[in-house]
């Protein structure tokens, strides 16, 4: 089983949350957790996951961050 990666890209300014995973979106499989703060990110962090074909498999509201749990096979 493989580890969880966590991104946390809370408090940065678009489009700096995208580009925090982007590289990793096209580099790795499994699972990536990414912690974002605004509806921009969040949206931004989602529409770039999906079109890198990873599945947005999770959404949980924190107090300070929304946790994407974001997968993709090998």
């Amino acid at each position: 089983m493989s580890e969880t990666r966590t991104i946390d890209t809370r408090g940065l300014s678009c489009p700096q949350p995208v580009l925090a995973v982007r590289d990793v979106l096209r580099t790795q499989s499994g699972t990536l957790e990414v912690l974002v703060d605004t509806g921009t990110s969040h949206d931004n962090v989602v529409r770039t996951a999906k079109r890198e074909g990873w599945q947005v498999s999770e959404k949980e509201r924190l107090e300070d961050a929304v946790r994407l749990v974001l997968t993709k096979n090998a």
